[in-house]
């Protein structure tokens, strides 16, 4: 590969070209032709995808990493990756780094360039889990509960060592299996300014820049509160972070793309998926982000500064997944006057219909059933309005232990089409299908288990150890700023009007971040977004604790809910598994102010 000085010699210039395994193929194209580049960094892997790529190794060896980012992406790029200069970090390895590092040098040679690639590996935990399982009893780290004896993937996040040790080698691309979606963008940072593995406060900046741009568009106004000021949905830019050595780090988009780089976009996702926000954990470092501070530098431009980092722990976080039966779901639209009642009692029929069944069959309950009519806002629980909608969406999400329960269950939906609702129709698509439910798990294993390893097309390359400190210390009562109780004459608004807000998934946790618009509102909304009040108005999605933590740099507050997604994005029955729509729903909360708010005149 051709070689190149970074555009800026004072800083290092990085694309986040993907957010998960579908995200659009435009992302890199656009990235490296802005010709801004020095890195190219692609986050593909959720826990469902690896569940996914296992599945798929098992039955061709030859698969087990995302595909797309060799056949789509990197097909795309690459000989102009290669005449720029530009290096790759990837996380598409899944369960087969060497097979996607195979499958690049075969592209390469297809294309006519010459690149060095490393693969990441050691990540996988499967051939030690009986051993670990019969000597250490883990529990899972939500709910406390044993763990299965059968797992179908294990995989440990690692961290950015491997990366740095594979770029310091001289890797042009770097294929890893599973790392923290941070770690591709720490490793390149690490390489580039040979920061120590001690350096705890750069080490904390450099994850917060990866965790910027480790979802995409989401940096540059996707899913933001404000919609509406979003220019430009179907050019949306993606991600550039400008890093410094100091850790300190711009936020911005290629020239000409559509989207939105502002520092409430920004703060935005800095809470998205995270739960207390001064501890962090990586496998590197533990951050802490409550100091955190942004400023608007320039038009779509956002420095960001005040990460700070302590030493990790000495172990590493295995995500895990196994089966527990089986799960399908069904839709059907109902059309006319009273649609909402029609629908709800289509789905009590069917439920009816086929639990007879299986006593006839002598076949157990579902072991979960979750009806829904999509369009009432039922993810507000008690606090949605009553509508008469004249078209919604039945929908009904049941798991069971028997596959062949399953199967009769979606031979009876079509029954509804003409035996009960006037105006049912199924919208197309045929019958559903019966799927192995997935359940998701975490566990903590010692640093000492696990070993990585990095080859640089072939040969080994020499790795350091990683950081085995407990970095666990006692941390001081969380601070917390005045709060100021409504007044009896005080007037109810939506949270909305004074403020912004992202969730996000964490197993079966949810995470809800909340941004002042105006930092002079933060006594106001400390005094009435307490845990308590927050913990009601969600009490009909969320069963465990919600804790309040805050990040005084960004006029933040942030709200962790425990066993919140019935179970987690894999098995979850519901409509909203990653708790997409829990912000919007928060923002949909009164909270009350003075009549003479601003809040009241909008």
């Amino acid at each position: 590969m051709a070689t190149r000085q970074r555009h800026h010699n004072d800083r290092v210039i990085i694309g986040g070209a993907s957010g998960f395994w579908g995200d659009s193929s435009i992302g890199p194209v656009q990235l490296v032709q802005s010709g801004r580049l020095d890195y190219l960094v692609f986050d593909y892997l959720a826990e469902l995808t690896m569940s996914l790529l296992a599945s798929a190794r098992l039955k061709k060896p030859e698969a087990g990493y995302a595909t797309d980012f060799v056949t789509t992406a990197m097909r795309q790029v690459l000989q102009d990756v290669v005449r720029q200069g530009i290096r790759v970090v990837a996380n598409a390895g899944g369960v087969n780094p060497a097979g996607c590092a195979q499958a690049l040098r075969a592209l390469a040679k297809e294309l006519g360039v010459e690149v060095k690639v490393a693969e990441v590996h050691g990540d996988d935990f499967m051939p030690q889990w009986q051993t670990y399982r019969e000597t250490a009893a883990p529990t899972d780290m939500q709910s406390g509960l044993p763990l299965p004896a059968q797992l179908v993937t294990a995989n440990a996040y690692l961290g950015a060592l491997p990366i740095k040790a594979a770029l310091d080698a001289g890797a042009d691309i770097v294929v890893t299996g599973r790392c923290v979606d941070s770690a591709i963008t720490l490793g390149v940072l690490m390489h580039e300014f040979q920061w120590s593995a001690q350096d705890w406060d750069r080490l904390a900046g450099g994850s917060l820049a990866g965790h910027i741009i480790e979802c995409g568009c989401q940096a540059t106004g996707g899913l933001f509160t404000d919609w509406r000021d979003v220019p430009d949905w179907p050019n949306i830019g993606y991600p550039i972070i400008e890093c410094a050595e100091d850790g300190s780090f711009r936020v911005t988009k290629p020239e000409g793309t559509g989207g939105l780089v502002s520092v409430p976009v920004v703060s935005e996702q800095l809470l998205y998926e995270i739960g207390d926000p001064r501890h962090y954990i990586l496998p590197d470092v533990i951050c802490d982000f409550s100091q955190v501070h942004m400023t608007q530098v320039a038009p779509n431009v956002v420095d960001v500064r005040g990460a700070m980092g302590r030493p990790p722990t000495d172990t590493y976080k295995v995500s895990a997944t196994f089966t527990d039966g089986f799960r399908t779901q069904a839709q059907l639209t109902i059309i006319g006057h009273e649609a909402t009642q029609k629908a709800q009692r289509t789905a009590e029929a069917i439920l009816a219909r086929v639990r007879t069944r299986f006593t006839q069959l002598g076949l157990p309950d579902f072991s979960a059933a979750y009806a829904q009519v999509v369009g009432t806002a039922q993810c507000l629980g008690p606090h949605s309005p009553a509508l008469d909608l004249f078209e919604v969406v039945m929908r009904l999400a049941v798991r069971h232990s028997h596959k062949e329960a399953l199967q009769l269950f979606v031979r009876e939906i079509a029954a509804a089409g003409t035996s009960w609702a006037p105006g049912t129709t199924s919208g197309g698509g045929g019958r559903a299908s019966v799927s192995i439910n997935l359940r998701h798990c975490a566990f903590l294993v010692p640093k000492e288990l696990l070993q990585p390893t990095v080859a640089l097309d072939g040969a080994p390359v020499a790795l350091p150890l990683a950081c085995r400190a407990d970095g666990s210390p006692e941390l001081s009562p969380y601070p917390s700023g005045p709060e100021l109780a409504p007044q009896p004459h005080w007037v109810p608004v939506p949270l909305l009007r004074l403020a912004h807000a992202r969730s996000g998934d964490k197993g079966n946790h949810s995470n809800i971040g909340v941004v002042a618009r105006n930092t002079a509102d933060l006594p106001l909304l400390r005094g009435q977004l307490t845990e308590a009040a927050v913990k009601r108005y969600l009490a009909h999605l969320v069963q465990g604790r919600v804790t309040r933590y805050e990040l005084p740099g960004i006029g933040a507050l942030n709200f962790l809910c425990e066993q919140a997604l019935d179970g987690g994005g894999m098995s979850s029955l519901r409509n909203d598994p990653l708790g997409k729509g829990m912000g919007q729903t928060v923002l949909a909360m009164p909270v009350y102010v003075p009549p003479e708010h601003p809040a009241t005149m909008q």
